[in-house]
């Protein structure tokens, strides 16, 4: 490796193309896969809320549901009373483990959410393409070092962008997991669960919300009041000795001019 060569800084190594073999087709800049051309890739989530006699029972049908169709069961909480718990099932399955849920309980309330992901895993997956090229031609760069110093300064740079790579790649696992196993909480009590409350509108809720934001600049005012005291009190003392000395110092000298 020559001078010229170690002292070429890491940034610049970005902006060198790896070498083409003989025959080799030229790299693509971008690896990965066009937006419109990838299969949408959507992270879904479902609560479904219901009504059962046997909470116990309702609790252990959701999980038999989830295990049947290659889910498994994630976190629970039950007493005889109320319960609730959390499993995942492939995503084309949630549609219909949620409509099976009838024959387990009174569905109350059923809520199924999507958010497509697809943008972020494109995303991701072109800083992979992008950071394994990197990590390539700084491989290369390490085995061509010479010295001490060369061998430390890219071994450094090489590290930080493995684990640069190594994030990417676990972002991705986890959107393409998230994707192909969907979320399903499942809430169950002896009694129909109150739904959540809508938030209120009008000019009640705009009274409440404008007091509120009231007591809190008062309390603001008042906080900082308090913080500023102590350092009023301490500079006050001093302040007041010297406006004393001042005066006293005017009234002998407009005597002895009297005098």
């Amino acid at each position: 490796m020559s001078a010229k060569d170690a002292g070429t800084p890491p940034q610049a190594e970005q902006n060198v193309a790896p070498q083409q073999k003989p025959g080799q087709e030229p790299a693509k800049e971008n690896a990965a896969q066009p937006v419109q051309d990838q299969e949408r890739q959507l992270v879904r989530t479902a609560t479904v809320d219901l009504r059962s006699d046997d909470v116990l029972k309702a609790i252990g049908e959701v999980k038999n549901r989830a295990t049947a169709v290659g889910g498994f069961a994630g976190q629970e909480n039950s007493t005889k009373k109320s319960g609730s718990v959390t499993v995942r099932v492939p995503s084309a399955e949630l549609d219909r483990v949620v409509r099976d849920l009838a024959s387990v309980g009174e569905v109350t309330r059923s809520e199924v959410r999507s958010e497509d992901v697809t943008d972020q895993l494109v995303d991701t997956e072109s800083r992979m393409a992008t950071a394994k090229a990197s990590v390539e031609r700084l491989r290369v760069l390490f085995e061509r070092a010479g010295s001490t110093a060369e061998i430390a300064q890219v071994e450094a740079e090489l590290t930080k962008r493995q684990a640069d790579l190594e994030s990417l790649q676990r972002r991705a696992e986890s959107l393409k997991g998230k994707a192909a196993m969907a979320t399903l909480t499942v809430q169950v009590a002896t009694v129909p669960i109150a739904p959540p409350e809508p938030e209120k509108a009008g000019f009640l809720s705009a009274l409440s919300g404008g007091w509120n934001a009231l007591l809190a600049v008062l309390n603001g005012i008042l906080i900082a009041v308090g913080a500023l005291l102590p350092f009023a009190v301490v500079l006050a003392l001093p302040a007041a000795a010297v406006v004393y000395l001042l005066r006293r110092r005017r009234r002998v000298t407009r005597m002895n001019e009297a005098g």
